[in-house]
């Protein structure tokens, strides 16, 4: 391999390495949908989100 190989390489990696983590960070801030069963000290709680 010669050295623009290996830097579109490393580029290219980077590159999945950042949208991976985009959409990972995008999924844990989403809201989830639907409904919300709670079970606690002050009895049952449904919210509708």
């Amino acid at each position: 391999m010669n050295r623009s190989n290996i830097l579109y390489l490393a580029v290219g990696a980077l590159a999945v390495v950042v949208a991976v983590l985009g959409y990972q960070l995008y999924q844990d801030r989403k809201k989830p949908e639907g409904v919300n069963i709670n079970l606690g000290p002050g009895g049952i709680s449904i919210e509708k989100k």
